[in-house]
């Protein structure tokens, strides 16, 4: 179990939002009058500004899906803000709260109520080239084209563990694990684990079996003679690769610092109820020994 980390009072919040999703940016300068109205600084970030607009941000509140969120990751790294996801979207693994909560949990948001989650990025490195690239939930090494599989050698800290002709190979971190390797079949870990996961996509006559790495450990994904493929970080435009080319992923020194309002296990109710593990009778929880 990780350590509880206590937020610190909020001072100065950015906020950002899904200009695509209906409703974002009247909820975004709502809560920002709101915050201004409480004396603090608070400000709008559109989505086409870089992370300097984030400059001195104790909080960047999320206005959209686990999309608005990455794309927060991404501008904050380097940084010490936190994130806060507001849902609006479809899915929300990564957000805390709905955008019907926003108002009445503002005041807890910046009082320095909750945790503060500390979760691990990945980082691809392009050995050919040194292009590094950073992210909070994947590396993939895929086929370039359509219609051919390619192949593959996996490394893990500079021992071949594996041989793949396959669709690609994902490396992801523990917010991956609910992402592009849960729909092949990966494990899902616990979002502030340390460890990375190895997962094959559509692997031809071999196993599909998924890697857990320590937290420590690097892959090194190797394309074979005459292959060519792509890499992407959290579903960024893609960087070609070419025949003999490498990536080095490990865990990234940068991490994102999510705020969160509920208690830890809240992740194992959330991940129950989207993905239908209990039965519909099911109860909440099991009754204690002892219990009438």
């Amino acid at each position: 179990m990780s350590e509880t980390r206590t937020p610190a009072p909020i001072r100065r919040v950015g906020l950002t939002y899904n200009p695509r999703l209906e409703g974002a940016h009247e909820l975004a300068l709502r809560v920002r009058d709101a915050i201004l109205k409480r004396g603090l600084d608070a400000w709008i970030v559109e989505e086409e500004e870089g992370s300097g607009a984030f400059a001195g941000g104790d909080l960047v509140i999320c206005f959209g899906g686990d999309g608005t969120v990455l794309r927060c990751a991404h501008l904050l790294i380097g940084t010490q803000a936190l994130i806060l996801g507001v849902n609006l979207g479809r899915l929300g693994f990564l957000t805390e709260l709905e955008g019907s909560q926003v108002d009445e949990r503002l005041d807890d948001v910046l009082s320095g109520s909750g945790r503060v989650e500390v979760r691990t990025m990945v980082r691809a490195v392009v050995e050919r080239t040194g292009d590094e690239f950073h992210g909070l939930n994947e590396a993939v090494i895929g086929r370039a084209t359509l219609s051919r599989a390619i192949q593959l050698a996996i490394e893990v800290d500079g021992t071949r563990v594996a041989d793949y002709r396959c669709d690609g190979v994902i490396v992801a971190s523990a917010t991956g694990s609910t992402a592009y390797a849960l729909s092949v079949g990966g494990p899902i870990l616990h979002p502030e684990s340390p460890e990375l996961i190895v997962v094959p996509v559509a692997p031809h006559l071999a196993a599909r079996h998924a890697l857990v790495l320590l937290g420590g450990e690097s892959v090194r994904v190797a394309l074979e003679p005459r292959q060519h493929a792509v890499l992407s970080v959290d579903g960024e435009a893609d960087f070609e690769l070419h025949e003999g080319d490498s990536v080095l992923v490990s865990a990234s020194a940068h991490h994102a610092r999510f705020l969160r309002l509920k208690p830890p296990g809240d992740f194992y109710v959330r991940m129950a109820a989207q993905l239908g593990w209990h039965r519909p009778a099911g109860a909440e929880s099991l009754p204690r020994r002892g219990a009438s």
